[in-house]
């Protein structure tokens, strides 16, 4: 075992790079390269990738291989060996920021990016929630275990909502509200507390990034329940990908283990359909984000189980997050937004909160509505959730926004001037601009 997480992670690295044969079957299987630019020769490119991690500088295209991942999962399908190159890609970027950066600008890009995130979850969260809901959602409580009150037993799972879905709090509420329907005994956690480390290893600040993911590894290990349902893609893949088998060359043992809440919930689905008793007809396309196995399947055949739902396949490419490639993430939104007019659907439908974020603005200028999963779930179950963050997006004007949620900015004491700030970073937020807007 190793000494410190640091030394833990370098030694899994180590340890995939032996194990990689450097066929370069996942650079072949990614639908980013192309948008990318990486014309290199996929052996030489994963070579690259291999030079980079072991102190060279590497080929160019392997640089803007990593630079450019969107995280969609096809490379560890192509891979035979069970290599993780999507790991690789993001050990690779933190060598990159270790040469390009000295430490101390590395943990002031880390401290700047937790601070922002921090700022925006917790004003967004309470411009929409009052106090009884944001305890619900484990944020400023010591945590409450749902229908665990008077029982010394461990909740049957951790539900562990990450930081960013607080922007768009409908969607957790929804989860918990089909949870308690079903009669689940849980404990949830999660918000800027409970940060996974993301957010500091994406800045190259590996000792910071280790701390902060074995507190929220402790506190959530504190529950005894031994299972984590996640709901959040890029914490999933951080802690499943990076931080538990870490700790697991750390310590010894993995302290639990974590499924996605949409695999969870199909996993759960002979349970879940006695409850879907209102029909819903509509027909729905579903959004594709690829980025953890059998999500996207699992809302498929979660969808497939609601009463009335006409599922409608729009064909459009699943790449993941695009965040990297600006203008080819505009392509793939103005495209899908057109084929589901095309389609002439009733709902987009999303399942992860940072795609809702990036696309529910747009049912402002198309001819359908733009929804959660989970909100056609509740419909069928009779429950719903106001989506206040699409209500916000779509009045596109930061006083209209300010005054809208003054009453709850007030009792918060949201300072005003932070808060037309997250406003405005809000509205920022926006891929694909809407009409009128300044691209």
């Amino acid at each position: 075992m190793s000494d410190t997480f640091e030394a833990a992670l370098i030694a899994r690295t180590e340890a995939m790079l032996d194990a990689c044969t450097r066929c370069g079957k996942c650079v072949e299987a990614c639908p980013i390269t192309t948008p990318a630019g990486v014309t290199a020769a996929p052996r030489a490119v994963i070579d690259g990738i291999i030079d980079i991690l072991r102190a060279s500088e590497g080929l160019d295209a392997a640089r803007q291989w990593a630079r450019a991942c969107a995280a969609s999962g096809e490379c560890i399908k192509a891979c035979e060996v069970g290599v993780n190159p999507r790991f690789l890609l993001a050990m690779a970027r933190v060598a990159m920021a270790h040469s390009g950066d000295d430490a101390a600008d590395r943990r002031r890009r880390g401290i700047e990016n937790f601070r922002r995130v921090t700022r925006d979850v917790t004003h967004l969260a309470r411009m929409q929630l009052d106090d009884a809901l944001l305890q619900r959602l484990g944020q400023e409580t010591s945590g409450d275990i749902k229908g665990q009150r008077a029982r010394a037993e461990p909740p049957d799972f951790v539900f562990y909502i990450g930081c960013n879905v607080l922007q768009t709090p409908h969607i957790a509420l929804l989860a918990l509200d089909i949870m308690d329907a079903l009669g689940i005994v849980y404990q949830v956690m999660g918000g800027p507390t409970h940060c996974c480390g993301v957010l500091q290893l994406r800045a190259g600040d590996v000792e910071i990034a280790g701390r902060v993911a074995l507190a929220a590894v402790d506190k959530i290990a504190a529950s005894g329940s031994g299972q984590v349902v996640s709901w959040c893609a890029g914490c999933h893949m951080q802690f499943t990908e990076v931080t538990l088998p870490t700790v697991e060359r750390l310590r010894g043992a993995r302290p639990f283990e974590m499924t996605p809440f949409m695999l969870f919930l199909g996993r759960n689905l002979d349970r879940l359909r006695p409850l879907l008793r209102k029909r819903v007809e509509m027909r729905v396309a579903l959004h594709r984000h690829p980025s953890v196995v059998g999500v996207v399947e699992a809302a498929e055949s979660i969808l497939h189980a609601v009463p009335g739902v006409t599922l409608v396949e729009l064909g459009q490419p699943a790449v993941g997050l695009a965040a990297a490639l600006p203008a080819y993430q505009r392509e793939l939104h103005r495209n899908e937004l057109d084929a589901a007019q095309a389609a002439g659907i009733d709902a987009l439908l999303t399942v992860y909160h940072f795609d809702h974020r990036h696309l529910c603005a747009h049912e402002r200028d198309y001819e359908f509505r733009i929804m959660n999963v989970l909100e056609i779930v509740g419909e069928s179950m009779g429950l719903r959730r106001d989506d206040g963050y699409k209500r916000f997006k779509m009045m596109q004007d930061v006083d209209t926004i300010a005054a809208d949620c003054q009453e709850l900015a007030r009792q918060h004491r949201l300072n005003p001037q932070t808060t037309r700030q997250v406003i405005q970073a809000m509205l920022s937020d926006q891929p694909l601009p809407l009409p009128g807007r300044a691209s």
